[in-house]
């Protein structure tokens, strides 16, 4: 499958529900605070605007990333094993977001969103039935997010950081992202103690 195409489950009208897709960053998950205020935000936002939330793989998939280093595991095996990292994470956020649901697929998605419910992606079952990217350690959850968003229609990637530091690195996405992005998607990188400047991203803004 192409990149930036959309699956096959018959959900052509999923573009007009899902405006922005929201990566959170793994690392998160070491700034409890921080996490929360952003889960908090994210709330708020997706009371006016159709939000996707994309977990990140944080310390599960660097537990993956440990084990490949220490034995050496076929590609395909720590990719799975990284996009599993992204499931466990998931259930983190939804036990901390009000309001949330767990969904696995698009028609899940577009179910959530009729019912007033913001949709938390675990992505595993969903990217094994397409498979549409590379098994490598250049494709991450930032290019994983990116796919999602094009595959879905949504306008806008937001993508956050852990503080503005990071926003301001050098590697602030992985090696793959930008094949992975389509044309048509805006994408932002917002960290997570700016509060003002996530707000506006969700909302569409710069």
């Amino acid at each position: 499958m192409t990149i930036g195409a959309v699956a096959p489950y018959g959900v052509s009208g999923l573009g007009r529900t899902v405006q922005t897709v929201v990566k959170l960053g793994g690392s998160l998950l070491a700034h409890t605070q921080q996490l929360d205020a952003v889960l908090q935000t994210i709330a708020l936002v997706s009371r006016e605007r159709g939000l996707l939330v994309v977990p990140g793989g944080g310390p599960f998939a660097d537990a993956v990333r440990e084990v490949d280093r220490r034995i050496g595991l076929p590609d395909t095996t720590a990719h799975w094993m990284a996009v599993l990292a992204m499931d466990q994470y998931g259930h983190v956020v939804v036990s901390r977001l009000r309001g949330s649901v767990m969904v696995s697929v698009p028609r899940e998605v577009t179910a959530a969103l009729e019912n007033n419910l913001l949709p938390v992606l675990a992505p595993s079952r969903w990217l094994r039935e397409v498979d549409p990217l590379p098994h490598s350690w250049d494709v991450t959850s930032d290019s994983i997010s990116a796919w999602i968003a094009g595959a879905l229609g949504a306008a806008r990637l937001v993508l956050v950081k852990p503080n503005a530091d990071a926003v301001h690195g050098v590697e602030l996405v992985d090696p793959y992202f930008p094949r992975a992005l389509p044309s048509r998607v805006t994408s932002a990188i917002v960290a997570a103690d700016q509060m003002e400047a996530l707000e506006s991203a969700l909302r569409g803004g710069t």
